[in-house]
């Protein structure tokens, strides 16, 4: 199997983990199962690279950067949100704690489109984006926008940085798909 991008194999990879039943990479029942049959194909085999994919890019990556992965792209609500959490205490900005932590949070799970009851998503109560609730001390507009703006920067430089990261070991066994379109 490849992936069409990094960024389908990375997503992918971090969903493998709610995909299962028992609510983690449960390869090795398959390929047990798989032994006793033959060669593993289709949704199992996908599932298996996936979860593979999930493993090596865990174990090869900084922790900064799993960090930010987990954080920007998984859909395990435990590990994202710890995440999260531990972007919060490591984003160096002059803005006060709670906006830090505020404005992660609001980077991590973004405002989607259709939310107010059109469709299932996991977003957070509408309060959550309003910038004037991020501190408890009024602060000008522009100097929130700024701090808002120079933290996700921050943010999304370390996910660019893992993306290349991943990328390059992706490539490098041959999971992603070369072909110019």
């Amino acid at each position: 199997m490849t992936y069409r991008n990094v960024v389908s194999a990375v997503v992918r990879a971090l969903a493998a983990e709610t995909i299962s039943s028992a609510g983690g990479c449960d390869f090795e029942p398959k390929v047990q199962c798989a032994k006793q049959k033959g060669e593993i194909v289709g949704k199992e085999a996908a599932f298996l690279t996936d979860c593979w994919v999930f493993g090596r890019l865990h174990k090869s990556l900084s922790a900064e950067h799993w960090r930010a992965l987990v954080a920007k792209f998984s859909t395990h609500t435990e590990r994202k949100h710890a995440a999260i959490i531990e972007l919060t205490k490591v984003v160096r900005s002059p803005a006060p704690e709670r906006f830090m932590h505020c404005a992660v949070v609001t980077w991590a799970l973004p405002k989607l489109a259709g939310v107010d009851g059109k469709r299932s998503t996991n977003v957070l109560p509408a309060g959550w984006y309003e910038m004037d609730n991020w501190s408890n001390e009024p602060h000008p507009t522009k100097t929130q926008e700024r701090w808002r703006r120079d933290i996700r920067k921050v943010l999304e430089s370390e996910v660019n940085e893992a993306l290349v990261s991943a990328q390059t070991l992706l490539d490098a066994e041959g999971l992603i798909d070369t072909k110019v379109a």
